[in-house]
């Protein structure tokens, strides 16, 4: 099934009202990572992640206003069924001006653990270093899940905390990738 999925650039107009219809953001959480006196802990903590059509239109309106500052969304098709986005905003930022973020990297429910998250992960890796970004920025769902996602993929912990991130979802874990 991996073979059959395109990933690309989406435009502007491709970012429909309706673009995240069909997209099951749906997510189960059993176990969280978290932040104790500097250490990396795991606790179980119960909890579901969905988005409503009132959430999805927010994410739209949040990938166009990404696109119209200068940033990229990518996203993956299997045949014409959206089932992964991702975007990386162009503003750079940190001591050294060497974070781009990702704020959105999102696989359908159904086709989780299929390689589509690695592929947008790669294309946005691309177009940060485009952009002269060192590292990308990463506020990551605490999740056992997608903590384990994003270490398969290279991350660690920010050597450098970016305060107004993280206080958009506080119990996120803050990560970067090398670029």
């Amino acid at each position: 099934m991996k073979n059959l999925v395109t990933c690309r650039v989406v435009g502007v107009m491709e970012l429909t009202d309706d673009f995240l219809n069909e997209f099951n953001r749906y997510q189960v959480t059993k176990q969280v990572w978290y932040v104790e006196d500097k250490s990396y802990k795991v606790k179980d903590d119960y909890f579901m992640d969905d988005w409503s059509p009132e959430r999805k239109i927010q994410v739209i309106e949040e990938l166009r206003r990404c696109l119209s500052s200068g940033g990229v969304v990518v996203a993956a098709w299997l045949q014409k069924q959206l089932v992964g986005f991702a975007n990386i905003e162009s503003e750079r930022f940190g001591s050294e001006a060497q974070y781009v973020e990702l704020p959105y990297l999102h696989v359908t429910n159904e086709i989780r653990g299929m390689g589509i998250g690695k592929k947008l992960f790669s294309l946005c890796c691309q177009e940060a270093k485009r952009f002269g970004g060192k590292k990308l920025y990463i506020a990551a769902h605490p999740s056992i899940e997608s903590q384990s996602f994003y270490s398969a993929v290279g991350c660690s912990p920010a050597e450098e905390v970016i305060e107004c991130i993280f206080k958009r979802e506080p119990l996120d874990i803050q990560l970067e990738k090398a670029l």
